[in-house]
């Protein structure tokens, strides 16, 4: 899968060390996936949820979550957000 944009994996990591290694590791099976429907996303990784329109995966222990919008006729994986637990909570990214 091709990934659109990095940059919030880097800045999340940037401001929450604890998080790099499970980003980096989300990062590498998305990028090799072949992902056709939720269901090989479920596959890759199971702590993913359709919310909407996004697909939320749960990274670094239910720590932060990376949202994100996945066109499979694309190949293509656009990260919105990376949010802690509790940002996430808040609901606000859903209006965006």
């Amino acid at each position: 899968m091709r990934i659109v944009s990095r940059k919030a994996v880097r800045e999340a990591t940037a401001e929450h060390p604890e998080w790099g290694a499970s980003l980096n590791a989300w990062y590498k099976i998305a990028k090799n996936a072949d992902w056709k429907n939720f269901a090989d996303v479920r596959n890759s990784w199971k702590n993913s949820d359709v919310v909407g329109r996004f697909v939320v995966f749960d990274i670094s222990h239910n720590r932060c979550r990376l949202i994100a919008t996945i066109k499979y006729k694309w190949r293509m994986v656009y990260i919105r957000r990376v949010l802690s637990h509790a940002e996430y909570d808040e609901e606000e990214w859903q209006k965006s």
